[in-house]
């Protein structure tokens, strides 16, 4: 801009020393003087010398359209600036956003990362829970499943006899796994484990003793008596966890002059199960 205002200022001075000549400011006097100082001198005007002027002109109108030309020029530059300022406070915003974006992708990725780690976690958890649900489902498939439960007769009274019976309990109601038999009246164990077992022994009014036992094997567990005094009827029951070895065998025996009652009512049962294995 500086360069432009100096072109402008030195065309305005040789436009107003062109228009001092056109307007009559050179004189006739001047010029002799001029041509007097030019011999003094010793220099010769000559016709070339004198047509300088109209060149002079000419360069100065090419001088001042550079300038304007050049003024042009600085202003698309300067706009070119400006637009140049705006493109590039656009662009900070933009590398701005970009590393927000960035900033909020990494964010982003790191919780994906999170969340496939405890996927991960998960996965290996449900494995495992999934080997123990068919490990259990192997050990409940392979696990011997064994429960009984059983009525004695629908005869009435049983007894008494002169000798100790076994009593063969012959109305089935439940004999998962087969272990239990109503021929012989004998559980036998099909493996070792712990066993819960249950009796239960009726008497209709009378005066007669009633009484059962509990074996295992040859050994007894328990007895349960009592005695009917004619006036009302009269029952006996006894339970027991038993830990019992494979092939271990549970039976009731009705001791000798003893008796039980029972009929369609089911007064006389014996049951069983087992706990778990060992």
């Amino acid at each position: 801009m500086r360069s432009a205002a100096a072109f402008l200022a030195l065309l305005l001075c040789l436009y107003w020393t062109r228009a001092q000549g056109e307007s009559g400011g050179v004189t006739e006097n001047d010029i002799t003087q001029t041509e007097v100082q030019s011999e003094i001198l010793g220099i010769k005007a000559t016709s070339d010398q004198t047509n300088i002027t109209p060149d002079i002109w000419a360069e100065l109108k090419e001088l001042r359209d550079m300038v304007i030309q050049h003024s042009v020029e600085l202003k698309k530059m300067e706009k070119l600036e400006q637009e140049n300022t705006v493109i590039q406070a656009r662009l900070t915003a933009s590398e701005i956003k970009n590393a927000d974006l960035e900033a909020r992708l990494n964010t982003a990725e790191n919780v994906v990362e999170e969340l496939k780690r405890e996927n991960t976690v998960l996965e290996a958890r449900m494995s495992s829970n999934e080997l123990q649900v068919e490990e259990l489902k192997r050990e409940n498939a392979e696990r011997p499943k064994v429960a009984f439960s059983v009525g004695l007769t629908d005869a009435g009274y049983v007894g008494p006899f002169n000798t100790a019976i076994t009593l063969k309990f012959s109305k089935i109601f439940t004999n998962i796994g087969q272990a239990y038999s109503p021929t012989t009246g004998v559980f036998t164990a099909p493996v070792r484990g712990a066993y819960y077992f249950r009796f239960k022994g009726f008497e209709i009014k009378s005066s007669k003793w009633i009484g059962i036992k509990l074996y295992h094997n040859d050994k007894m567990i328990t007895a349960s008596y009592d005695a009917n005094d004619n006036i009302g009827n009269v029952m006996i029951s006894s339970g027991f966890v038993l830990q019992l070895e494979k092939g271990d065998m549970i039976y009731l025996v009705l001791p000798s002059s003893y008796v039980v009652w029972d009929n369609d009512d089911n007064h006389c049962t014996f049951s069983g199960f087992l706990l778990f294995a060992m």
